[in-house]
């Protein structure tokens, strides 16, 4: 997965981007998968590096930045289609910043798929692109998952040299996506038939695959001043919480819930929980009707809209007689499994050791209970 991404005047998306695509992958996923952010400015690289060493560590990122030898002189740029020398500016450096992208991608695996640092993905949106990919049964050039632009578009690794060369030939002179459109022209498009064959052609190298997986979130575009609400129509709404069939239990927290967000609803599987900023000391609490043997846990906090509303420095606490300390937060996750030689418990606590800057979601509660096998003998 390839990520340009230049510093913005107003906001920076580019860390909610990566844990949307990272939130719901599975380990076995991750090994399978390589995310290159392509920093087009070498001051930001040191920052984004640093911000994202724990990821890089895993081995799921890379982090690059072009040489500035690789740019050309990109003043006096020919102005066309009514644009402003700034945007032709823009778009012709974007050119640049892609080509150069894919082909640093090109050896890294089967498949390349283009993206943006302002969006979110669907939960399940790796498993669906191996399987769209694996249906189709003719030869093509892009698998379009989204409609937008530039962002969720598959390539074959394979293809991305003859697709840069193309780009470099004619980068000066249109935005990426209308690149990507004349190379199908060339490819299958007969100057002696009309407009309509022409499409239907180019739909057999170019096929779009809905829902989309990808939705555009940025507001404010690296190019200055621009504002752009774009918003993919086909992506649909994202599910922001995951249910499980929980024993009984009272629930109970010191947050300050948001709206119709309660606890109540995540635990049985309705909606996700959220409330405002943590403080130290706060606890979110799940204490059950009748003690229980619990053989494992799981609470996610943040959700595919707000990753980064997670619950940190917060520990799992296990409640019997005594409280034993439990597995803390990382990166938003809390799994664990708990002994059972404690026996049956009261009671399971989060607790917060230190105030938080962000809200607090909490999109999935499982708790997993010691089954019983019954043999009955007639």
């Amino acid at each position: 997965m390839g990520i340009p991404t230049v510093k913005r005047e107003k906001q920076n998306y580019l860390i909610d981007t990566l844990h949307s695509l990272l939130f719901e992958l599975s380990e076995e996923q991750k090994r399978d998968c390589l995310i290159i952010i392509f920093i087009a400015e070498v001051s930001l690289h040191g920052k984004v590096q640093n911000n994202l060493q724990k990821v890089i560590q895993s081995g799921v990122l890379e982090v690059i930045s072009p040489p500035a030898s690789y740019y050309p002189d990109l003043s006096n740029l020919k102005k066309t289609f009514g644009d402003s020398e700034d945007r032709v500016r823009w778009r012709t450096k974007q050119n640049l910043d892609y080509s150069f992208l894919m082909l640093y991608a090109q050896p890294k695996g089967t498949f390349y798929l283009q993206l943006e640092d302002d969006i979110i993905a669907k939960s399940d949106y790796m498993e669906n692109i191996k399987s769209f990919a694996a249906q189709q049964s003719q030869d093509w050039i892009v698998l379009e998952f989204s409609q937008l632009g530039f962002i969720g578009k598959l390539f074959k690794s394979e293809d991305l040299p003859l697709i840069v060369e193309f780009f470099l030939m004619f980068y000066k002179d249109k935005p990426i996506d209308w690149l990507i459109d004349h190379l199908l022209w060339v490819k299958v498009c007969n100057p002696e038939k009309d407009a309509t064959h022409c499409e239907k052609e180019k739909s057999k190298l170019r096929i779009r695959a809905k829902p989309s997986l990808f939705q555009h979130m940025g507001v404010h575009s690296s190019l200055a001043g621009k504002v752009q609400n774009l918003k993919d129509k086909d992506f649909g709404k994202n599910v922001l919480y995951k249910a499980h069939n929980n024993p009984p239990a009272k629930v109970d927290t010191s947050l300050r819930i948001y709206q119709q967000y309660t606890l109540e609803k995540i635990y049985k599987g309705q909606d996700c929980f959220w409330a405002s900023a943590p403080v130290a000391g706060d606890y979110i609490r799940f204490t059950f009707l009748n003690p229980l043997k619990v053989e494992k846990y799981l609470f996610r906090s943040g959700n595919m809209e707000h990753p980064g509303d997670k619950l940190f420095n917060t520990t799992v606490e296990v409640l019997k007689e005594l409280v034993d300390s439990g597995r803390a937060f990382e990166n938003g996750l809390a799994e664990g499994s708990i002994n059972q030689s404690i026996g049956r418990i009261q009671a399971i606590r989060l607790s917060v050791s230190s105030d938080s800057p962000v809200w607090a979601i909490l999109s999935e509660v499982s708790m997993s209970i010691k089954a019983f096998l019954l043999l009955i003998i007639e």
